[in-house]
């Protein structure tokens, strides 16, 4: 059990009911046409893999980063989406559906959160070039909690490495913004 960071398959964005998206789909895409936007449809390249990290650890480091480097409404934007979208929006969209932990989904774009974890990973000295980015099931999960973080964290030590926790979350946004970029998928929580 937990809370899971995942991406929202091409398949399962318009379906309605417990399996599908249908409802925050058919919201979003209201509101998009309102503000003179296009409706947002998931491409369905060939697969790329299914984005998932379990966010189990504390985030309080993360969060205190976030305080520190960031404007209030950034770290809003940062901390309190529900749904990532693969396409710029000029602010976060307050959807009246409820998602799998809020009330209401609120919508962010990737572009937004790459930039603001970009900053982050740049304050830290995150070493972009260790840590995985090939988008597979947990791999930042288990390479941050199961050992080999540690290891590089002696191999090149710096700011990143003293709360690898911190590291963690910062890599997940930063890794989920580009995933949803790349493939064109909306991620969300479950």
């Amino acid at each position: 059990m937990g809370v899971y960071l995942v991406s929202v398959a091409a398949q399962d964005w318009s379906v309605a009911g417990e399996d599908g998206y249908g409802d925050v789909a058919s919201a979003l895409n209201t509101e998009l046409e309102r503000r003179g936007l296009p409706p947002y449809t998931p491409k369905t390249p060939e697969d790329p893999g299914w984005f998932e990290e379990k966010m189990s650890p504390p985030m309080d480091g993360f969060a205190a980063l976030c305080r520190a480097r960031l404007s209030p409404e950034e770290e809003h934007t940062l901390l309190s989406w529900s749904l990532l979208v693969p396409f710029a929006l000029e602010e976060g969209i307050e959807l009246p559906v409820g998602s799998a932990y809020t009330d209401e989904t609120l919508v962010v774009g990737a572009p937004c959160v790459l930039a603001l974890a970009e900053r982050l990973a740049g304050t830290l000295g995150l070493p972009l070039d260790l840590i995985p980015a090939a988008f597979g099931n947990l791999e930042l999960t288990l390479w941050f909690l199961e050992g080999e973080a540690e290891q590089a964290a002696a191999a090149r030590p710096g700011p990143w490495a003293d709360d690898l926790t911190t590291a963690f979350y910062t890599a997940v946004y930063l890794r989920a913004a580009q995933y949803s970029l790349r493939y064109g998928r909306a991620l969300t929580y479950s």
